[in-house]
């Protein structure tokens, strides 16, 4: 459509467009149509008035020729408009020529709701690539339409001729799969496995510097690793330094502990084994917490080949404060608590009341387990000691069919003295293993409201230093306009006070949620840890009765199968010897 020249146009009357002007719509137009108006085609429809809703005509219809503006217009009387009348035009370009968003698309876009931004399409396996729309005429401007499976479309421009190359995806829609995001390593980088065994305990040094070494295997998904697999050597002192680590650099945290030190009997074959027992567990029960397992000092530990070295010179670099003399002795934080702290969280002193009472139940059955242990082991010598009578009784009888039943029986007995040991072993490993486990994370949680209570106290010992700065500084402001090097000196003072008072008060409430987060991670994991437990000390009690039946039930059969070939085997013509008569009365 050809726009009149600019030369010809009367700028208050004529549009370059070729359209009317506009009126208001508060004085409505009374007048008659002049013979000089244009009237519209036969076969149009007249636009309805100012007021009407505009047609629904489709945008996407046949394009109407617009008429040109007459020369010839009548003169306009003062205070009167002229009158407008409105067509409905199809124009598939829209008003906004090839910028609009009807170019090159066969499909009429939705409206664009002016409230409301435009929705992004939504990437599926299934995305196609349609065919370009062909060039109109000598337009500059291209566009092809990237369809998804939600009516929704992405438009690749091409400006002045340039075309963007294609993307090829028919290798990616035959094999149904498009490279996603790596969300699995994403995952696994997040969530770490570890896997960790501590075994063969061993005695090194000599007399004076005798102890026990294990060797620490883990296997790990962790890329902070420098190989999946790994072995190293450490003693027990190292798993009580990373115990003591572990709770100076993650204040809050409940971080399992090691088992308690014991001086006598500490190269016993049992008690090494249920110690061995108890480090594996503490290793793997940090490295599958979900902020332990982070941790440097842990990394070090399990890694290191020259561990002692590398803790001399950490040692070095960062020195601490002081080292601690028991495995609940001082851990650097128990000195700074002063004055009285009065718990305000219902929770808290909840918890505390629960797990005081909680403690001593647990010692009450660790201590029951203790007897029965005992009872077992006392069995088990008794058991022991009744097979060695049998074995001498055995060596001095004479004849063979009594000698060789109590040589059975007192081997029975030895196969019962191992049986009992082994099950006073098993209820160690399983039941009291898990009760002393859960009375040391009571310590542990204890330790975590230790370090709570210093932040508390560090925080009102913060905002008590900062209400003296706040005063010394308003005493300075009175004294007028002559102290301004000291005002600008306790204005800086005084807002480095209020600095530590927000980061202590941040840190006593960060404290705080995570101690609520480790006390239910406690009470998950003390369910599924006791039903273990219990369901395995059932369960090796119950095979050690069955063992126990099953040796009695043979014993049994071997004497009635020697029996038969007693009876069986006798020469030919041999009797059996009678009994002498009764005596008679004379």
């Amino acid at each position: 459509m050809a726009s009149p020249p600019l030369g010809n146009l009367d700028l208050e009357a004529d549009s370059p467009w070729g359209d009317e002007r506009s009126i208001s719509t508060r004085t409505p137009p009374i007048s008659l149509p002049q013979p000089g108006d244009i009237q519209p085609p036969a076969d149009d429809t007249t636009a309805p008035s100012i007021n009407s809703k505009p047609s629904e005509t489709p945008l996407t219809s046949a394009p109407v020729s617009r008429p040109l503006a007459s020369k010839s217009r009548t003169p306009r009387r003062p205070g009167q408009a002229p009158v407008i009348k409105l067509e409905a035009l199809d124009d598939e370009l829209g008003p906004l020529g090839p910028l609009g968003d009807n170019f090159g698309s066969p499909e009429p876009s939705p409206a664009a709701t002016p409230d409301q931004p435009p929705k992004p399409p939504n990437k599926e396996h299934g995305a196609r690539v349609r065919a370009r729309a062909p060039y109109r005429g000598d337009l500059a401007l291209d566009s092809a339409s990237l369809d998804e499976d939600d009516d929704e479309s992405i438009s690749v421009r091409r400006i002045h001729g340039k075309v963007p190359p294609p993307v090829d995806t028919s290798s990616q829609v035959a094999s149904g799969s498009r490279p996603g995001p790596l969300s699995v390593p994403v995952e696994q980088a997040a969530n770490p496995t570890f896997e960790i065994v501590v075994g063969d305990p061993h005695k090194v040094g000599d007399l004076t510097s005798a102890h026990i070494v294990y060797s620490v295997r883990t296997k790990t998904t962790s890329k902070a690793y420098k190989q999946p697999e790994f072995s190293v050597t450490r003693r027990y002192r190292d798993f009580l330094w990373l115990y003591n680590q572990l709770i100076s650099n993650n204040p809050g945290v409940v971080v399992p502990p090691p088992p308690e030190k014991q001086a006598v009997g500490r190269f016993d074959n049992n008690f090494v084994e249920s110690r061995r027992a108890a480090l594996e567990k503490m290793l793997n029960k940090t490295a599958a917490h979900p902020i332990l397992q982070h941790d440097a000092d842990l990394k070090l530990f399990l890694e290191s080949d020259t561990f002692n070295v590398d803790i001399k010179h950490k040692e070095k670099q960062a020195p601490a404060a002081t080292e601690s003399k028991g495995m609940f002795g001082s851990l650097g934080f128990g000195g700074g608590l002063t004055g009285k702290f009065v718990e305000s969280d219902e929770f808290f002193h909840d918890r505390k009341l629960y797990l005081d009472a909680l403690e001593i139940q647990l010692k009450a059955l660790l201590k029951a387990v203790d007897t029965v242990v005992a009872q077992r082991k006392a069995l088990s010598d008794a058991a022991g000691d009744f097979a060695s009578s049998l074995s001498a009784l055995a060596t001095v009888e004479l004849s063979r069919n009594l000698s060789s039943p109590l040589e059975s029986l007192s081997d029975l007995q030895i196969r019962i003295k191992e049986l009992h040991d082994r099950q006073a072993q098993q209820d160690v490993l399983t039941l009291g293993i898990t009760i002393d486990e859960y009375i040391r994370l009571i310590s542990s949680i204890k330790l975590a409201f230790q370090q709570r209570q210093k932040a508390f106290h560090t925080w009102h010992a913060a905002d008590s230093e900062f209400a003296k700065k706040r005063q010394a500084m308003e005493k300075i402001q009175r004294q007028g306009k002559t102290q301004q090097d000291r005002l600008s000196h306790a204005s800086a003072e005084a807002a480095d006070a209020e600095r530590k008072v927000n980061q202590a008060r941040v840190s006593f409430e960060e404290i705080g949620r995570l101690l609520k987060n480790e006390l239910d991670r406690f009470e998950k994991e003390k369910v599924e840890d006791f039903k273990s437990g219990v369901e395995t000390f059932l369960e090796s009690s119950v095979e050690a009765q069955k063992e126990l039946i099953e040796i009695w039930e043979t014993y049994l059969l071997q004497m009635d199968q020697e029996e038969d070939e007693a009876l069986a085997y006798q020469p030919v013509g041999e009797t059996s010897p009678r009994p002498p008569p009764p005596p008679q009365d004379h």
